[in-house]
């Protein structure tokens, strides 16, 4: 077991020396990022055109977002794959046409306080549509994250980007393998994130020192602090990631003291439903480094 190690051990160093300068990659900036999630879910209904213009008006770096096709074909942005738990009405997005989609009072479950108050029931907020969200911010980086895989969206999902000119400043994800690659193959212009089988391998082996032995499928890592009791964020990760290329985004991180660790340890984003509260602390540490 020992020579094994050893051997992989060498045959990593080897691989490490004989490699040039990882590839550019614009979401690797030298600073920390402030990516919406959801277009900041605890500050206004997410996934909506209130949302995102919210927050690009604080000054995120990055929205996120989630994306289902209806049954008639259209791409729209939800979390979930129903209207249940967020609107005034029921079922499965891809069972419904666009226009019965857009009924649904996408404000109707957000309260600020608890449930004391809905302060945007009943005034007209609807599910955002793809479309409307890439003609809004048309020079705002995205990640989109393919929420179903089967009717694949991946060709609909690629023409948008395509039609709008996003293609070099979208983050396409998934938790979804066959979500995730069917757009790679008929969009590999457009950089992804990896799924979890993919990443799998680049933080057990990290935690070794061969992070660079597993061929990378996306540019982006996109991980939580923590899974399956295995601390994925450390400052060895982030080196390792960075010396492939790849950029680290941390998601859902809402607290304060977490936010400023992960500034500390010099990840390139932090997803979060707080973007304002993230936008403070952005901003205290680089005056720090003033």
């Amino acid at each position: 077991m020992k020579q094994a190690l050893w051997a992989l051990a060498l045959a990593g160093l080897m691989l490490g020396c004989s490699r040039n300068a990882p590839p550019e990659n614009p979401f690797i900036t030298g600073r920390t990022w402030n990516i919406a999630h959801q277009g900041g879910e605890d500050l206004q209904p997410s996934n909506t055109m209130l949302a995102y213009r919210h927050s690009a008006a604080l000054g995120v770096d990055m929205l996120e977002m989630d994306m289902h096709a209806t049954r008639d074909g259209a791409l729209v942005l939800s979390h979930d794959a129903t209207l249940n738990r967020l609107t005034d009405r029921r079922g499965r997005i891809a069972d419904m046409t666009l226009s019965e989609v857009l009924r649904a009072d996408a404000a109707y479950a957000f309260s600020p306080d608890g449930g004391q108050s809905y302060p945007f029931r009943g005034q007209g907020v609807r599910l955002a549509q793809l479309s409307e969200v890439l003609r809004a911010f048309p020079d705002l980086p995205m990640t989109i994250e393919l929420k179903q895989a089967e009717p694949s969206i991946a060709r609909p999902f690629c023409r948008a980007l395509r039609e709008t000119h996003a293609t070099d400043h979208v983050i396409a994800a998934s938790f979804s393998d066959q979500a995730l690659n069917e757009f790679r193959a008929v969009c590999p212009e457009v950089m992804t994130s990896m799924t979890e089988r993919e990443l799998k391998p680049l933080v057990l082996l990290g935690k070794v020192g061969l992070a660079r032995l597993p061929k990378l499928r996306g540019r982006v890592a996109q991980v939580p602090v923590r899974a399956g009791g295995i601390e994925v964020v450390t400052p060895a990760f982030v080196r390792a990631m960075h010396a492939r290329g790849v950029a680290v985004q941390v998601w859902t991180i809402n607290d304060p003291a977490e936010m400023r660790r992960l500034i500390g340890l010099g990840v390139d984003g932090i997803i979060t439903d707080r973007p304002d509260l993230l936008k403070q602390l952005l901003a205290k540490a680089q005056a720090g480094q003033s």
